[in-house]
Formats: C-alpha cells, sequence, structure tokens
C-alpha cells in the first residue's frame, strides 16, 4: 500500500495579489456596482451607434409625421416638427455625455493641482486659494453658471469651460486639499523635501499618487454632476441650443407636451436617469473598493 504525500504549500499559492487585482475583485462583488457599468456601457454603445442606424437624422424633418406616436417608422415618435426622437434622444445623450466626461476630466485634474499644491506649500499660497475656494462656494453656483452659459451661444465647448474653471473645481479642491494635508506630513515628503527635491515635482510624484482613489471617486461623481448641471441648464434655456441638442434641452422642450405627447419627455428623462443612477452605483462601488475599511474591503 503506497502512502501519498500530503501537498505543500508553495510560494505561488500564497502570492499576494496586487492592489488593482485586489481593486478589481472588490469591486466585482458588489453587484449593483457591476450592474451599474453595464447600463452606462449600454448607454454609451446607443449614443455612439443608435445614430448611425436611426432612419433619420436628428435634424431632419418628416412632414408627413408630425408629432405622431411610437411606431415603425419612428421608434421613439417624432415632435412636431417632425424630427425623430430617437435620434434626438441618441444624439442629446452624446453630447450630455461628451460635456460631462470633459467636465469631470477637466475638474478633476484642475481641483487636484490646486488642491495639492494649496495643501503642500501652506503660508500664502494655503491661505488665497482658501479665500478663493470659500469665497466661491458662498456664491451661488448655478446663478453664476447660468449668467456665463447664457453668453455662450448654446456651443457644448464653451458650456464645458465655464462648468470646468468657473464653478467645478473649488468643491473637490476643497476636499483633496483636506486629505492631503495629512499627507505632506509623512516620512516620505519630508525625505524628499530634505534631499531637494522640488516642490511640484513632490506634489506630482508623491502626493497625488497617494489620493489617487479620492481622484477615481470624485471623477465618477463629477459624471453625474455635470450631466445634472448641464441638464439644468438647457432645461432653463441657457445650455444646448438648437440645431443642437442635449438630454436638458430635449426634457426641456418635452415638459411643456408631457400630456398631448409623453414619448418626448419620458424617453429622455429615461436615459437621463439610466446614466446618473449606473454612475451613482459605479462611485458607490469604487468608494467600497478602494476604501480599506468599508465592508466590501472585508469580504475581499
Amino acid at each position: 500500500m503506497t502512502i501519498e504525500k500530503p501537498e505543500t504549500a508553495t510560494l505561488e499559492d500564497h502570492k499576494p495579489l496586487s492592489k488593482w487585482s485586489l481593486y478589481t475583485r472588490r469591486f466585482m462583488r458588489n453587484k449593483p456596482a457591476v450592474g451599474g457599468v453595464i447600463i452606462f456601457v449600454a448607454l454609451v454603445l446607443f449614443a455612439i451607434i443608435a445614430p448611425l442606424i436611426a432612419k433619420y437624422d436628428h435634424v431632419e424633418l418628416d412632414f408627413l409625421n408630425l408629432g405622431t406616436p411610437p411606431s415603425a417608422e419612428h421608434w421613439f415618435g417624432t415632435t412636431a416638427s417632425g424630427n425623430d426622437t430617437f435620434a434626438q434622444t441618441a444624439i442629446g445623450l452624446q453630447r450630455s455625455l461628451m460635456i460631462a466626461v470633459t467636465v469631470s476630466v477637466g475638474t478633476t485634474i484642475l481641483s487636484a493641482l490646486i488642491g495639492t499644491a494649496a495643501a503642500y506649500f501652506g503660508g500664502w499660497t494655503e491661505k488665497i486659494t482658501l479665500l478663493v475656494i470659500h469665497f466661491m462656494m458662498v456664491i451661488p453656483s448655478f446663478l453664476i453658471l447660468s449668467l456665463l452659459s447664457n453668453r455662450s451661444g448654446g456651443d457644448w465647448r464653451i458650456i464645458a469651460l465655464i462648468m470646468i474653471f468657473v464653478v467645478g473645481w473649488y468643491f473637490p479642491a476643497r476636499v483633496i486639499w483636506t486629505t492631503a494635508l495629512s499627507l505632506r506630513e509623512r516620512e516620505y515628503i519630508h525625505a524628499a523635501r530634505y534631499m531637494g527635491v522640488r516642490g511640484m515635482t513632490i506634489v506630482m510624484r508623491h502626493l497625488l499618487p497617494n489620493i489617487g482613489s479620492l481622484l477615481v471617486i470624485n471623477f465618477t461623481l463629477g459624471i453625474v454632476g455635470a450631466v445634472m448641471a448641464e441638464t439644468g441648464l438647457s432645461f432653463i434655456g441657457f445650455g444646448v441650443k438648437i440645431p443642437d441638442v442635449s438630454l436638458g434641452s430635449l426634457i426641456g422642450s418635452g415638459a411643456n407636451t408631457i400630456t398631448s405627447a409623453p414619448w418626448l419627455f419620458y424617453f429622455p428623462a429615461g436615459a437621463l436617469t439610466l446614466l446618473t443612477v449606473s454612475m451613482a452605483l459605479v462611485a458607490d462601488g469604487l468608494r467600497d473598493a478602494l476604501d480599506p475599511t468599508s465592508a466590501a474591503g472585508g469580504r475581499a
């Protein structure tokens, strides 16, 4: 009779997970967050593919179908002018996504640089930065955004720049400054300073990488905030203007005919709801995955 030798564990069997593998595993355990990613990807694909397969362009008029409900000819119905709502919803979602991603990337980068630089350099740099931030937080941002956007002519690029450089950066910068305050007293920061490393180099190489999880969450939530801001502006007529469309402008025009032509409101509103809900779920999942003290971290 032969005796089988017990299997011995090797170092490879207990090889520690890399940081990003651990984050991915934590995120994938959050089913609502995974569902949010699926919904968001589906919306992006719809915004890209739908204009290509639509029977009509979003500015093309069908005078034989004015204000008709959804049908085989017009899947989402038509407006009173004969515009295809399916094409308009796809282009509106595409435009809202472009604005949201542009604004979120811009505000994340700008707020990260300002917040970490203020925390590291301190002194008058920190005082002046906080003075500007606190002053901007007192002023109603939506009022400033409305006044400036009204002069943009409805150009989404100008609206995005206004949202980045005027009203979008200061609140995330305040949060990042608070987080970076504790990091500037770490040993590796003092060591880099004593070795003669330049201040901005320390900010870029040591401070920013160590708040990467916060920046990822800020970016995700920034998409939701930018979409809601753009929707509100376009809804009251200060955002994207005809012939260009966005979800906000479509919802604004559809709200006036919600009883007589409800499809003009519900399809853009449904796309907006799915977009904001999906990004909120993704942000919640990222927070749990990147935060070692969260419940998801313990299950990973």
